[in-house]
């Protein structure tokens, strides 16, 4: 199999604070989600995959090339998309303006730049709104056209970290579909709080806690560990619980 990419043994951190240590995870095409609470280690690790950190110890490696040199860097960052939890914006772009300048910054060619923002517009149902300023959005609409620019152009490896705060019930809904079209073609690493969003789109699943890996496998295999007494409203919940409180590594 063929992986988009590949982490081995990754020791991440700020300062003297130490946030992931020892963390081993891969994927080819397909959506996986990422779990884990506050302080995890979730957003610390999409920051490495982005390329916007680099690693303190281990080994990345994007479409099989591992990332030692500066080109490595640059060459991989043409097929990463990068929704950060908080991203900013030219308040006086237009949504179409902030997108294909996102295209040009990932070095999509020109000649397909504008239609590869015209289409990722549409994809997350902007399209209508192309004209409008970034600055005129509400808080959903911005965060669609986060995820808007990280899916423009022939991206391999998406990366979104909490992509769905802010969505309403059916944008959600919506947006799953999406991931469900895009996974089909690239690796979708997506990061968030709701549990149910992950158990709908994604196929593998990691939780993270402390900054090491507690459980990997398939939504179905995270069920099968349950514990009666584990805390949540529906029975993906009291399974993510339960994986939180358990020190186990399941490969």
């Amino acid at each position: 199999m063929d992986f988009i990419f590949e982490v081995e043994g990754l020791a991440q951190g700020y300062g003297s604070r130490r946030i992931i240590s020892g963390l081993s995870m891969r994927a080819a095409r397909g959506a996986v989600g990422l779990l884990g609470p506050n302080g995890a280690g979730k957003t610390t690790l999409l920051r490495t995959l982005a390329t916007v950190t680099p690693p303190r110890q281990g080994k990345i490696r994007i479409f099989g090339q591992e990332l030692r040199t500066d080109a490595d860097v640059r060459e991989a960052r043409r097929s990463i998309g990068y929704l950060p939890q908080d991203f900013g914006c030219h308040p006086g772009f237009s949504v179409y303006e902030f997108v294909r300048y996102c295209a040009w910054l990932r070095m999509v060619p020109e000649r397909t730049a504008g239609k590869a923002a015209l289409r990722a517009l549409d994809q997350v149902g902007l399209a209508a709104m192309r004209s409008r300023k970034m600055k005129e959005l509400s808080g959903g609409m911005l965060r669609r056209a986060g995820i808007a620019q990280a899916i423009v152009g022939e991206v391999k490896l998406v990366l979104l970290d909490e992509p769905t705060v802010g969505l309403d019930p059916e944008q959600r809904l919506e947006f799953r579909d999406l991931i469900r079209e895009i996974s089909g073609e690239a690796a979708v690493v997506l990061s968030t709080h709701l549990v149910e969003d992950v158990a709908a789109a994604c196929g593998t699943l990691y939780v993270i806690r402390d900054g090491a890996v507690v459980f990997s496998g398939t939504p179905q295999q995270l069920t099968d560990r349950a514990a009666p007494d584990g805390r949540g409203d529906t029975p993906l919940e009291r399974d993510y619980t339960t994986a939180l409180r358990s020190s186990a590594v399941t490969a």
